[in-house]
């Protein structure tokens, strides 16, 4: 329950930074859910950040939170099932190396949950290209992976009229997603 809840405020987070990225509406779905779900951390880091950043063309407040959010799941995930509890961790100077494991466990989580939305816009994308190309919701996933899809595209023509990007992008995520583990 924890994982699932850490990984939707996570997955919002790092969406709401990839939308900004790519210019996406952030007024029109999911924009605005994405928003709701993470306006409550998004936006105290915003006016925290210097001006420097916040005007940049990366949503680092977005990143920062996806970030921190990530740092909370894996400090709760530690204290739940002991790592932060034990006692001979810190009396016995194993403190920085349960400190380094559980960075390493927010870093894993990080990447787990990109890769995972990734996949999921991705394939949402190949099924709308072959059901219902002219939706709305295709163009939003098109802009949305267009950035992704575009170098392999130059790497691999297509074969008989059919554009084999987005086959080879979700083989390339599922293998990235199985090393993680």
């Amino acid at each position: 329950m924890l994982e699932t809840l850490f990984f939707v405020l996570i997955g919002a987070a790092l969406l709401r930074a990839w939308m900004n990225w790519v210019r996406v509406n952030m007024s029109a779905q999911p924009g605005s859910f994405v928003m709701a779900l993470t306006d409550w951390l998004v936006k105290p880091l915003r006016r925290a950040l210097p001006k420097s950043l916040t005007r940049s063309r990366v949503d680092w407040a977005s990143v920062l939170a996806a970030v921190l959010l990530a740092l909370v799941y894996a400090l709760l995930w530690g204290a739940l099932f002991g790592v932060l509890l034990e006692s001979t961790y810190w009396t016995s100077g194993f403190a920085p190396m349960a400190v380094l494991a559980l960075l390493l466990f927010a870093l894993k989580m990080m990447v787990r949950v990109a890769l995972q939305t990734l996949l999921i816009l991705v394939l949402g994308y190949a099924i709308l290209s072959w059901i219902q190309p002219g939706s709305p919701v295709y163009g939003l996933l098109a802009r949305l992976t267009e950035p992704l899809l575009t170098p392999i595209r130059r790497m691999i023509p297509t074969i008989g009229g059919v554009d084999l990007s987005t086959l080879v992008l979700l083989v390339l995520l599922q293998i990235g997603l199985m090393v993680l583990v």
